[in-house]
């Protein structure tokens, strides 16, 4: 199995910055790629940012680019999403996922999943 721990949310203010973080642990993968989705209240869940275990291709929804930044450790396989000057609207539970199609902007494509943790930026 893989499990997959979300951290690093919480509550700030436009303009400001957080860092996720996301630990994968269990089950190990010569190649994979994992990725940062979000879903606000009422509203559908969207792609966010996406990366190889390599760091070889990084993908980025229009709404984050020049904002977020996705790397990762593979001594620890684990991930993060840098993101600066949050706004209101990046306010979403966002969600960690491993998956096996590089590049992939679909959720259909990560089999693995992990909590969520709560972003919310207040204006």
């Amino acid at each position: 199995q893989v499990q997959l721990v979300e951290s690093g949310g919480g509550l700030v203010q436009a303009g400001d910055s957080l860092r996720l973080s996301c630990a994968a642990s269990g089950r190990t993968f010569s190649n994979y790629a994992m990725a940062w989705f979000r879903q606000a209240p009422g509203k559908e869940r969207e792609f966010v940012a996406a990366t190889t275990r390599s760091g070889s291709s990084t993908n980025y929804a229009d709404s984050v680019k020049g904002r977020f930044t996705i790397s990762g450790d593979n001594a620890k396989n684990t991930v993060y999403l840098q993101m600066n000057s949050l706004k209101p609207e990046d306010t979403a539970v966002y969600y960690c996922a491993l998956g096996f199609y590089t590049g992939s902007t679909r959720d259909y494509d990560y089999p693995y999943w992990g909590q969520g943790t709560q972003v919310t930026v207040s204006s």
